[in-house]
């Protein structure tokens, strides 16, 4: 197969598994922080699906584990912005905002990531289609923060957090993508995960979640979806995305995963979003329709025969 053919094979893999298990992981993460401690449950995920991408990445691989000092803070910085900051947030913030908000206002990482995208030494300077599409999309969104019936302060807050959660999200993006490192892009994200999973954990123990963990079915079954699929899977494809396609590309996952989670959580959560909010997700799907055009968002080969990670 030519190497254009199965760039973009490998392209709509990676796409199709962040859009569905990501999309679905925002049902998955409300049930279970409905039944187990919150920073507890974050912390076991991350560290678990680390030590496991870690033995994937040395025993079928062959990847060697970080021995430079300077790969040890490249996966500590990452594992701050992208798991203790952001999935933290997010974890956190779902105790108070349905899975459709929430997974609507993660949207804005498209906005972050393709924006600050076009600096830094693997920089891409945004198309006209590429600004189209994101101009329709911040629409959307804004859209989508009309509330549906009164405000509360919990929510408004929560949704503080979310969106605060998705520009970690995007710091972490953009530092992996402009960094020298010799880990595999796979050992990387796994670093990135324990090193993520031990800051989470240790704000579990020091706020006593042990005492609060129970053994239930629910929040187990949950668990296992969000550490095998979402962040052993879904990580690893988001990790090959971040070398292998321009920024405005990889943020569109912000625009697709909120339809997937709004469906989920109106088939089983009895989950609704207003008139506006409604309108709101459509304008994004239009958005993300034009920032995937081939003008807009997809790598060029010259790009994909420099890897950053050797």
């Amino acid at each position: 197969m030519p190497a254009r053919s199965r760039h973009s094979a490998t392209l709509a893999l990676c796409l199709g598994t962040v859009y569905l298990v990501w999309g679905s992981s925002f049902l998955f993460t409300k049930i279970a922080v409905n039944h187990l401690p919150v920073a507890l449950f974050a912390g076991v995920r991350f560290v678990t699906a680390g030590l496991v991408l870690m033995a994937v990445a040395r025993l079928v691989f062959g990847d060697s584990p970080p021995r430079r000092r300077a790969d040890w803070r490249h996966v500590t910085v990452t594992g701050f912005f992208m798991v203790f900051a952001s999935n933290g947030l997010n974890i956190w913030a779902m105790r108070y905002l349905p899975t459709n908000l929430s997974a609507l206002l993660n949207g804005t990482s498209a906005f972050w990531i393709a924006g600050m995208g076009t600096v830094g030494r693997r920089g891409h300077p945004l198309s006209r289609s590429a600004l189209a599409g994101l101009a329709i999309g911040f629409l959307g969104t804004a859209l989508t923060l009309v509330p549906r019936g009164s405000l509360h302060l919990e929510s408004v807050v929560a949704q503080g957090a979310a969106l605060t959660a998705c520009f970690a999200w995007s710091l972490g993006t953009l530092y992996f993508r402009n960094i020298d490192t010799r880990l595999t892009s796979l050992m990387f994200m796994a670093c990135q995960m324990l090193m993520g999973g031990l800051m989470l954990s240790t704000v579990a123990l020091l706020n006593g979640d042990i005492a609060e963990w129970t053994w239930n079915g629910p929040g187990l079954v949950a668990l296992a979806y969000l550490t095998f699929a979402s962040s052993c899977l879904a990580y690893a494809a988001y990790g090959w995305l971040t070398h292998h396609a321009k920024p405005a590309l990889i943020g569109t996952y912000g625009y697709v995963n909120p339809a997937i989670a709004t469906y989920l959580g109106w088939q089983f959560l009895d989950e609704r979003l207003s008139g506006v909010q409604v309108a709101g997700m459509v304008i994004i799907l239009v958005g993300v329709l034009v920032l995937t055009l081939p003008s807009a968002g997809v790598a060029d080969l010259k790009t994909l025969e420099e890897p950053q990670t050797r």
